[in-house]
């Protein structure tokens, strides 16, 4: 087995722990993409066994942060980078509006399970993107019109992932101790 399939032990806490090592050898794309896959795999068993009311309760105020937020967080996130800025997409933002940009934490009306399902649909979309594009690749920020490249997005990505993973830890331990990961 490589390096790059070997699953990472499973804790007693989490079970379910079924992600892959980050890849220590391989080349550029499959460390990036690795990370990222890394990341959105750890933010998901964060949310795993939750019941689906809890994911929406709010962290420390005034705080608005909860899981369910940041799932929606996160997808919007895939959408915006991956389609929208990065492909050119003409396709609608999620959970954001001119008059109300903070939907993805203040609107949680909607229904978890859903939820979830969009933050995987827009994570598989983002692969297709991924998978078609070249590192070098560019999209445009719409703000300010400057470019970047695909290894750019790769790794600003894994690092916001990661930084939400820490908002989730703190999260899932207030609502029933499970720690780590």
């Amino acid at each position: 087995m490589s390096e790059e399939s070997v699953p990472i032990a499973l804790s007693p806490k989490w079970q379910a722990d079924d992600r892959t090592a980050t890849p220590r050898l391989g080349d550029e794309r499959a460390v990036l993409t690795g990370f990222l896959e890394y990341h959105r795999r750890t933010f998901e068993l964060k949310c795993t066994g939750v019941a689906p009311a809890r994911l929406s309760e709010r962290g420390q105020p005034p705080s608005t942060m909860s899981l369910h937020g940041l799932v929606r967080h996160l997808a919007a996130a895939e959408r915006w980078w991956f389609q929208i800025q990065f492909a050119g997409l003409d396709v609608p933002m999620l959970y954001y509006t001119d008059e109300n940009p903070g939907l993805d934490f203040d609107g949680l009306d909607g229904d978890v399970a859903a939820d979830l399902e969009v933050w995987r649909t827009e994570c598989a979309a983002s692969r297709r993107i991924v998978a078609a594009a070249g590192l070098e690749d560019t999209g445009t920020t719409r703000a300010t019109g400057e470019p970047f490249s695909l290894r750019w997005l790769l790794a600003d990505l894994a690092t916001e992932y990661a930084r939400h993973c820490g908002h989730a830890d703190l999260l899932r331990e207030a609502i029933d101790g499970a720690t780590g990961l």
